[in-house]
């Protein structure tokens, strides 16, 4: 056990820990993608509300949300520490600081937009998720269920009227976009996948990636404010 806690407390291990949690993260946001697009569909939020009805009281659904939380928190601790670490390091060598002037913009600034990233979060949830949790929201009968159900697309719907939103969660996914720009294939590689065959394949994906999830999260505001 000593071995695993010696492990986890080095650079190595803490890197490991941070792209771990970053492709779980990555995970989720397809899955969660997938999902939230049924907020485009012409069925006054039956899909939609469903949808959420069954991530909030699947008992295994549930479970897995409780870990993605812990994640989220690990994968921003560790992100944070790793930046200031380096940052020092950083202080007593010029060559490494002429080296980071040399990165991406992505690269430069992880930790900003991984906070911005996380800020957005908050507030993301807090308008949706929290309201649902709280029971904040009108709710809605549906022929098959037992029980009536948290019209949480009523709450999508109203909100993506209001155009300073719509543009906070276009900017909120640009940012997300260039975080996943630098972070998809720097995950992998801290991994140690990281070899001449497959690394382009891995720097092409995850470049399209952080261009195609973002801006699918992008569209479902600017469709609703638009053609809703």
């Amino acid at each position: 056990m000593r071995w695993l806690i010696n492990f986890l407390g080095s650079s190595l291990g803490q890197k490991t820990i941070m792209s771990l949690t970053g492709l779980f993260l990555i995970s989720f946001l397809t899955v969660h993608l997938l999902g939230n697009l049924s907020l485009l569909l012409n069925d006054e939020g039956y899909t939609f509300n469903t949808y959420a009805y069954f991530m909030t009281h699947n008992p295994l659904i549930k479970t897995i949300s409780y870990g993605l939380y812990f994640f989220i928190v690990l994968h921003t601790i560790q992100g944070l520490y790793i930046t200031f670490k380096n940052r020092m390091a950083r202080g007593a060598n010029r060559y490494a600081v002429k080296a980071k002037d040399n990165a991406s913009f992505s690269s430069r600034n992880m930790a900003l937009l991984g906070t911005l990233v996380l800020a957005f979060l908050f507030i993301h949830m807090g308008d949706f998720w929290l309201r649902m949790k709280l029971d904040w929201l009108p709710t809605v009968v549906y022929e098959g269920y037992a029980e009536p159900m948290s019209n949480l697309y009523e709450r999508v719907a109203m909100q993506f009227k209001n155009p300073l939103i719509v543009i906070a969660y276009v900017i909120g996914q640009i940012v997300l976009g260039f975080h996943l720009w630098h972070g998809f294939q720097s995950a992998f590689q801290s991994l140690g996948l990281n070899h001449p065959k497959y690394t382009p394949f891995i720097k092409g994906l995850g470049k399209v990636y952080s261009v195609l999830v973002p801006a699918g999260f992008a569209l479902i505001p600017i469709v609703h404010f638009l053609l809703k």
